[in-house]
């Protein structure tokens, strides 16, 4: 039986950076969340340029920080690599359901399916089509989120995909695609935050303050608070999410974007080593 080929899985942070330059891969892939909206522009057209020719689509601005952008630029460069990216439809058409919006939350990730799983998984498709194994950042003390991931295997410690694989007369056939082996090489070298942390401290590669979504409704009311304030447009964009038609629906249950702005809260600096999502594509 032949080697499995290896993936690494980038978010743009940190640690899954560090996974890339110390667990060499076949393959490098960063899936980037984009909007049409122009209130979120990036600012630079030329490196806008760049970013649309990489992800195969016109590239307006995205709902992460725009140092992201610069992060994968930066980490290709230091590891010597090609990173492939890779988008989805934009985060604005995929709330879109017929004449009703719908918005993702804790108990409906679907934001992380349509705009990073599925993006990586159709890149899988053409390129490598047999299972792949994927490294996921996930550090010494994350055994919960791991534990999470493997429950999702089938038997042969694969993660499956369903995906249309043809026609049954007029109706698609559809099938449970194996496609990835997830691997947690931080945990099985017992690396911690902290290291990564001090080996990126003296390292020519530029970093967001958070990777990931601005507003991601697995942040705590305190750090949204922040982001309102280090990024407004982008954090606008959420809140004007919570309007359809009259009825408000929101991200978190219990409380707007809008209240969070509005909220006089006292943000003190805290560890913001967040793990509540065990997708393991966003990086949170």
């Amino acid at each position: 039986m032949s080697k499995l080929k290896t993936l690494n899985s980038l978010s743009g942070g940190k640690t899954s950076s560090y996974v890339a330059v110390h667990y060499p891969a076949d393959y490098n892939v960063f899936a980037l969340v984009t909007t049409r909206d122009k209130s979120c522009l990036f600012p630079d057209k030329k490196t806008r340029q760049k970013v649309s020719d990489r992800i195969g689509k016109e590239f307006i601005g995205t709902l992460e920080e725009d140092m992201i952008i610069y992060t994968m630029f930066d980490l290709e460069q230091y590891i010597g690599t090609k990173i492939d990216w890779v988008a989805g439809e934009y985060f604005d058409d995929i709330i879109i359901k017929g004449e009703n919006r719908y918005l993702p939350n804790v108990t409906q990730r679907f934001c992380t399916t349509e705009l990073k799983l599925k993006p990586i998984y159709n890149w899988w498709k053409k390129n490598i089509k047999e299972v792949v194994v994927v490294r996921i950042g996930y550090r010494a003390n994350e055994g919960r989120r791991a534990k999470n991931m493997i429950k999702r295997t089938n038997d042969n410690g694969n993660i499956e995909m369903k995906d249309i694989v043809g026609k049954r007369k007029t109706q698609n056939k559809w099938a449970n695609i194996e496609w990835q082996k997830p691997e947690f090489p931080l945990m099985d070298d017992n690396i911690y935050k902290d290291q990564i942390e001090l080996f990126w401290s003296d390292k020519d590669v530029r970093f967001a303050y958070m990777n990931n979504c601005v507003g991601c409704f697995h942040r705590n009311e305190i750090l949204l608070k922040l982001m309102s304030e280090k990024h407004p447009n982008k954090f606008d964009w959420f809140s004007n999410q919570e309007h359809d038609k009259g009825k408000k629906i929101t991200f978190k249950n219990g409380v707007t974007y809008l209240d969070i702005k509005n909220t006089q809260l006292q943000h003190q600096l805290f560890d913001s080593d967040f793990t509540e999502c065990d997708s393991g594509y966003c990086g949170i």
